[in-house]
């Protein structure tokens, strides 16, 4: 016999289940327009290292909410988009300047936010991924360090042979070895700089030799 309770019970869990399909369903649309909007660019290299830093993002945090996992694979969307004045900022100041990497993140959550609201996403959920790629680079709260954190270990898994060969060939070693430095320093858990260090210590080596 169906009680009004079990009723209540059954369309609750139901909600539940429906929500969950909304939330893959529009990961994957973000997770489309990260790789589409890299690839009209030409711009495939990176296109790995935004996947995997949401599978570093849920090894860190396994209740990692669809916000944060959003944020993750389009913590770098300004990339795909970036204007000539960024690259001006860029090539005066290097990869780690405040001035270049503020732009960077601030760009980035405008144009994810923008796709996001195209989507009719709820204001809740654009708030919190507009504030976690607006700090990516440089962290503050608990998930904004572990975006950070996760953004620092694929970009060591994923790029080191693009900047051992292409960047270091353009920028040469000490702005090289600076965004290695720079890009390990500011990792803040303890786990994420164990998962980290063999790659860097690698990446530095094979820079250096």
């Amino acid at each position: 016999m169906i009680t009004s309770h079990n009723t209540a019970y059954l369309v609750q869990t139901k909600s539940k289940i429906n929500l969950k399909i909304m939330e893959g369903e529009l990961y994957k649309k973000v997770e489309q327009f990260v790789i589409d909007s890299f690839t009209n660019t030409g711009k495939t290299q990176g296109i790995k290292h935004f996947l995997r830093t949401t599978y570093w993002l849920k090894e860190l945090e396994p209740q990692a909410d669809e916000a944060m996992q959003i944020a993750a694979v389009s913590h770098d969307i300004e990339r795909a988009f970036r204007q000539p004045d960024i690259l001006e900022i860029q090539t005066k100041v290097g990869f780690t300047d405040l001035a270049f990497l503020r732009l960077h993140q601030e760009r980035g959550a405008e144009i994810i936010g923008s796709f996001l609201k195209q989507q009719n996403v709820s204001d809740q959920v654009i708030d919190k991924v507009k504030m976690l790629v607006s700090r990516h680079e440089e962290g503050g709260n608990k998930e904004q360090n572990i975006l950070k954190d996760a953004d620092s270990i694929s970009f060591f898994e994923n790029n080191i042979e693009h900047f051992l060969t292409k960047i270091a060939a353009e920028k040469g070693k000490d702005k090289t070895q600076a965004k290695f430095d720079w890009m390990f320093n500011r990792i803040t858990s303890n786990k994420a700089k164990q998962i980290a260090q063999q790659w860097y210590n690698e990446a530095i080596k094979q820079l250096n030799s």
